[in-house]
């Protein structure tokens, strides 16, 4: 029998998880430590949803809450003495999965 897993949506985003993945997901407003209980199970134990799978969830610790490396961005218009750097670092939630 191959390993359960479930495809959860968070942040606008879909991710594949078992049990004992990490996964980096948008930021999420917790603590380090907390548990946190996605409602929103697309797929799980073979079964798909309509939008969701009616009482499944996948429960997780928070391991992190950080950025990413920062992302330049340089705008230059020829002749014109315009420039614009701007940098953006990108908040995140490093999520470890403990139950599908």
């Amino acid at each position: 029998m191959a390993n359960k897993y479930a495809v959860i949506e968070t942040g606008g985003k879909q991710y594949r998880v078992e049990a004992g993945d990490a996964i980096f997901v948008e930021k999420l407003e917790a603590n380090e430590g907390d548990k946190i209980t996605f409602d929103k199970v697309l797929l799980a134990d073979g079964k798909f949803g309509d939008p969701y799978v009616y009482g499944a969830s996948v429960v997780g610790t928070i391991a992190k809450q950080g950025k990413e490396k920062k992302v330049v961005t340089f705008k230059y218009k020829a002749k014109k003495h315009g420039h614009v750097k701007k940098g953006h670092r990108q908040p995140y939630t490093k999520v470890l999965i403990e139950s599908v």
